[in-house]
């Protein structure tokens, strides 16, 4: 009589057994994220002071780069991808912007834009055509290349310093990435900094833009920044950072979209900051016979 819960144990453990299934438990092993070799400290305060102060001291901006866009057509599972092109970007503050591609080999333009911080003129030659409208973005065209704006390449060249009007707060995060060249794990360390807005007569605050940082060296590697109405509308990734001219700044930047299912990368060649630049280098030259349509 006492045999027998020693003889149920078993008889119920022994169709376990005999199925691989075990009641002890197992061990797996693990890929191990590299911890980075250093992780720097800041505060909320300091984070946004450094931010104003690199804003502060760039007044204009020069460089060569490469475009490279692709563009989405989500509902049918489909991305076109356009060939590389060499252009030149201008930027003036407060909202001055010139942004031309030229056609590889041949050196003419493949498209022009410029803004005077309030209205822009795109024009593109090949197909006699120029569009010009206000900088900000009131009503979405079914063409996603009439949806393009100065701001969005401004803000992507460029991250602004905070305005008195603005509230933030930081988290620290760390996330865990692959090393495209040695293909093993890293843990990166990030601060997060929120920028919002408090809306009139009311507790709630608006977002305007997140920059997160690396904390290995406190620079940026990331902005989004959100439209009127909360949604996020421009999606920014820094890449690797270079000296140019005494001047530390990303060497690729890539700009998302998500609204108008598009991006554009840019490959940084030459950088130069704070040279003069004349307003009329800021306006399109639009011939004459030229079809122009005029955006709300």
């Amino acid at each position: 009589m006492r045999m027998r819960p020693a003889i149920t144990a078993c008889s119920l453990g022994l169709p376990l057994l005999l199925s691989g299934c075990s009641l002890l438990p197992t061990t797996r092993k693990l890929p191990v994220p590299k911890a980075p070799a250093v992780v720097q400290t800041a505060t909320a305060e300091e984070l946004v002071a450094r931010l104003n102060k690199n804003w502060d001291a760039l007044e204009t901006l020069t460089a060569k780069v490469t475009l490279q866009a692709s563009v989405e057509k989500p509902k049918e599972g489909l991305v076109k991808d356009m060939p590389t092109i060499p252009g030149v970007i201008l930027l003036s503050k407060p909202a001055m912007l010139r942004v031309y591609g030229r056609v590889p080999l041949l050196g003419t333009e493949m498209f022009d834009m410029a803004s005077d911080g309030k209205t822009f003129t795109l024009f593109i030659p090949s197909k006699k055509k120029a569009v010009k409208g206000p900088n900000t973005l009131t009503k979405r065209s079914p063409d996603q290349m009439e949806n393009m704006r100065p701001g969005f390449f401004f803000d992507a060249m460029a991250v602004r310093g905070l305005s008195p009007d603005e509230v933030y707060s930081v988290t620290a995060d760390s996330e865990t990435i692959e090393d495209p060249q040695k293909k093993h794990l890293l843990t990166k360390s990030e601060y997060v900094l929120s920028i919002m807005r408090t809306l009139p007569d009311s507790r709630q605050l608006k977002p305007v833009r997140v920059v997160t940082f690396d904390r290995s060296d406190l620079l940026p590697y990331e902005e989004d920044v959100y439209d009127a109405e909360g949604n996020l509308e421009t999606q920014v990734y820094y890449g690797r950072y270079q000296d140019f001219n005494g001047v530390s700044y990303p060497s690729t930047i890539t700009i998302k979209r998500p609204l108008e299912s598009y991006q554009i990368v840019l490959t940084v060649l030459t950088l130069t900051e704070n040279q003069t630049l004349d307003n009329d280098e800021f306006q399109v030259d639009v011939p004459a016979g030229t079809e122009i349509k005029n955006l709300d």
